[in-house]
């Protein structure tokens, strides 16, 4: 991914939030905007905190069965957990991975964080085995950073 794409990403989803208020279409189009701008992202959704659960939000990509994920419990649990970003280049190879697809290979998760209280993250799968790098980990970064607001104001 160029740094070119990074940027207009970026800028196209601090765009997309500045203009939209309601939050929950504020996420829809995050989510539309990473899937439609980078093309390794086969899956692409938001989680939610709620309790010691993170539901599932707005997503694109073929319907997941984990629409419930208990903290702890996954790669997206661990990353709550852990209040860190998580890659995982090859998913058959980590325990941690609940299985959604066959074609899934790898995955990315970015927790959203206010200060160090986790409000959701940004789940990412791709179908090419170690698809995300240091590119991928700073624009989500950036892009969780931008979505800390827009989700502390609906909670």
């Amino acid at each position: 991914m160029s740094v070119d794409i990074h940027e207009h990403t970026v800028a196209t989803i601090e765009d997309a939030i500045r203009t939209e208020r309601d939050s929950p279409r504020a996420l829809r189009r995050v989510v539309e905007i990473l899937k439609r701008e980078i093309q390794h992202y086969t899956w692409v959704g938001i989680y939610v905190l709620e309790g010691d659960e993170l539901v599932l939000g707005p997503f694109l990509g073929k319907p997941s069965p984990h629409t419930r994920i208990p903290i702890g419990s996954g790669i997206c649990g661990a990353a709550a957990r852990e209040r860190e970003t998580i890659i995982v280049d090859d998913v058959n190879a980590d325990s941690r991975y609940l299985a959604c697809s066959l074609e899934t290979k790898s995955e990315i998760v970015v927790p959203i964080m206010s200060g160090a209280r986790v409000l959701g993250e940004i789940d990412i799968d791709s179908d090419q085995p170690a698809a995300f790098g240091a590119e991928d980990r700073k624009l989500l970064e950036s892009v969780a950073a931008l979505l800390a607001p827009v989700i502390g104001s609906s909670a």
